[in-house]
């Protein structure tokens, strides 16, 4: 009796062991078939592309707003109006000249453009009609006459000139330093203008830039992986 007692103890006791063991195995084995149930992506309908699509190109703004510049003026501003009281024609001249020269540079730097040469070093240049104008003239930086092709200028760079300096136009109209300078006593229409002019003139060139996107990287703008 006391044998048999213990074969069925030992029966059970293996039975509680087995189990113990499957319980991981099974786990992971539950575990694998969520991650292929996840990596199958359902598919997409297309109101899920044409968002994706609206995403994917507004993030092309951050190549064209002329963010470096206006960085600059937003800074600079505050100094050469001094907070806006522009008592005198020379602190008008100076305010007038920080414009011109941002507004130059939003402009120019939508001409350049990036490489990486053979030993992986970012090298920049101008954009022009038979090619890319290295500023850097280190031995290195050497670009094929096949490749130099795809950096040419062409009309589209100037109407994205054109737009980011706009863009750069709409935002000084709603620095209020710049206006109190310029004009002390706006009427309420030329307040209403200020308001209006600006937002459509961003959102305008906005669309403009995630219609027609850049493939340009140049100075002061974000580096593609390539």
């Amino acid at each position: 009796m006391d044998t048999i007692a213990n074969a069925e103890i030992n029966k059970e006791y293996r039975a509680a062991i087995e189990e113990i063991i499957q319980q991981p195995l099974l786990a992971g084995k539950n575990n694998v078939e969520a991650v292929s149930a996840a990596a199958e992506k359902p598919a997409k309908t297309p109101a899920q592309k044409a968002m994706r699509k609206t995403f994917k190109g507004t993030a092309h703004l951050a190549n064209l707003l002329p963010t470096g510049s206006v960085l600059a003026f937003q800074i600079l501003s505050p100094a050469f109006t001094h907070q806006g009281q522009c008592r005198s024609r020379v602190s008008q001249a100076t305010t007038f000249g920080l414009l011109a020269c941002c507004a130059a540079s939003c402009f120019l730097l939508c001409f350049t453009d990036s490489f990486r040469d053979a030993r992986g070093k970012v090298r920049y240049g101008v954009a022009t009609f038979r090619g890319l104008w290295i500023v850097d003239g280190s031995a290195g930086a050497v670009i094929a006459a096949e490749e130099a092709e795809n950096y040419r200028l062409m009309v589209i760079d100037f109407f994205h000139a054109l737009a980011s300096l706009l863009v750069f136009a709409a935002v000084v109209a709603f620095d209020e330093n710049v206006v109190r300078c310029f004009c002390p006593a706006p009427s309420e229409e030329v307040k209403e203008l200020l308001v209006a002019v600006p937002v459509g003139v961003g959102v305008l060139c906005s669309l403009f830039f995630v219609a027609f996107p850049t493939r340009r990287h140049g100075i002061g703008f974000p580096l593609s992986r390539n």
